[in-house]
């Protein structure tokens, strides 16, 4: 069970764990599912929290993920508040604005960031695995490139000097915050599925 309701993240999930020989399933398929409140004050409490709720809900075991986007020269914002940082009904547009905004007048070499993302492995019987995947960059100055989604058009990859959005959906799961997530949390899951 993926604990997600935005389609770019399950696509995106289902390609990083698409070859585990698992029947893979998102929140679509439980209409009835509660909306988790994400109020956690790190990613790590809001991945667990969602995971634990859903698999206790569904009886799957479930893999939930939080991210968080943290820039050196605004002290480290937007942070867990990534997804809302330009307020609760925020576009990726809005939040890119926001940030674009914010980082405006900023230097090339001052505008250091780092994509980290917790994912949460838990089943309905209590048990929970964390782990998490880290990936640094430099913040564009404007958005660039059409692939991807959330900050992805402004997230500059140096080694490649490329934005995340510039990526196919191959390279940027080779090489993602989520990707060295979920390549951990595979390993968890493969395990889960031998003792079962």
């Amino acid at each position: 069970m993926l604990a997600t309701r935005n389609p770019h993240k399950g696509v995106e999930l289902a390609l990083l764990l698409g070859d585990l020989g698992i029947t893979i399933r998102t929140l679509a398929d439980f209409p009835d599912a509660p909306d988790v409140v994400e109020d956690g004050e790190t990613c790590r409490a809001n991945a667990v929290k969602k995971a634990v709720e859903i698999a206790r809900h569904t009886g799957l075991p479930t893999v939930s993920d939080d991210t968080g986007l943290m820039v050196d020269a605004l002290g480290g914002r937007p942070g867990v508040h990534a997804a809302r940082y330009a307020g609760e009904q925020a576009t990726y547009e809005d939040n890119c604005r926001k940030l674009l905004q914010e980082m405006a007048g900023v230097p090339a070499e001052k505008r250091q960031a780092r994509f980290v993302t917790v994912a949460a492995i838990a089943t309905p019987a209590g048990r929970v695995e964390v782990v998490e995947g880290v990936l640094d960059g430099v913040i564009a100055e404007s958005p660039v490139g059409a692939g991807g989604f959330g900050y992805d058009p402004v997230f500059v990859v140096p080694e490649l000097g490329k934005t995340l959005a510039q990526l196919t959906p191959e390279e940027k799961n080779r090489i993602s915050h989520r990707a060295r997530a979920f390549a951990k949390a595979r390993e968890i899951i493969r395990a889960m599925k031998i003792e079962r």
